[in-house]
């Protein structure tokens, strides 16, 4: 016969589970980060797009959306003078954003380029060519010479006809000077200038056994470019007079003294 007492399992106290053994003075070890220093976390941190410096192409493509909405009338001539002046100097991108903010064409300017092998983009309307590099002097002798389309022209053309001719046409030049003094030397030749019928047209030359004609007009708008004509012809002639229904629409701006 078993005395001993009964032993009851559901009342009995769970068994705590063993706890290591540590020296003492010892703490557990801990992983820590380390934390980044001021210096690592700024040297390199990028720069905002609106600081980034602006090219020359940056520039020249709000400087055409300019040129568009002043001859769409969505611009007068002082606020189209005062922009373009802006935008020609242009620090960063930032400074060229509030250029055309307010035009239904504005497109935000960035410096992001496309993968190398993603696909461009069609263009929507005509491609503009870029406008030729031309030398400041014409000569035509015993023959003939022409200068149209979309070229750039500076301050001062020279042009000399000897037995030959000479075409002149501004009406898709790019001017890049306020002023342009046209200088001709005809001798038993002929030079013909045609300007757009919205910049100024001035001068006059010395006709010996010849003419020298230049139809005078003045532009409406007073920062338009001017053209100028001068020299003689000897035996031979000049024409210079606007070319009817052909406007000019680009040009770089420098006021003389108006600012």
């Amino acid at each position: 016969m078993d005395n001993s007492p009964p032993q009851d399992d559901q009342g009995q106290p769970p068994v705590p589970a063993p706890v290591p053994m540590t020296k003492p003075g010892t703490a557990p070890e801990s992983r820590s980060t380390p934390t980044p220093t001021p210096a690592s976390t700024h040297a390199h941190a990028p720069v905002a797009e609106a600081e980034l410096r602006a090219s020359d192409a940056d520039r020249e493509r709000v400087a055409e959306l300019l040129r568009d909405a002043y001859a769409e009338g969505r611009l007068d001539v002082d606020e189209h003078a005062e922009r373009i002046e802006a935008a020609y100097g242009a620090k960063t991108l930032g400074d060229l954003v509030p250029l055309t903010r307010d035009l239904p064409s504005h497109r935000p300017v960035s410096f992001e380029k496309p993968p190398v092998d993603a696909a461009a983009p069609r263009p929507t309307g005509p491609v503009q060519l870029p406008a030729r590099e031309e030398a400041p002097s014409i000569v035509a002798i015993f023959g003939g010479a022409s200068r149209k389309g979309r070229w750039r022209v500076g301050s001062h053309l020279k042009v000399v006809a000897v037995f030959g001719g000479v075409e002149i046409d501004l009406s898709d030049a790019v001017f890049e000077s306020p002023e342009v003094v046209i200088d001709v030397m005809a001798l038993f030749g002929g030079v013909e200038v045609r300007v757009p019928e919205n910049v100024s047209l001035h001068g006059g030359g010395v006709g010996i056994f010849g003419g020298f004609d230049v139809k005078e007009q003045t532009a409406a708008d007073p920062y338009a470019p001017v053209v100028r004509v001068k020299g003689t012809a000897i035996f031979g002639g000049c024409d210079a007079k606007p070319r009817r229904g052909k406007k000019l629409k680009e040009w770089v701006r420098k006021q003389l003294g108006a600012d």
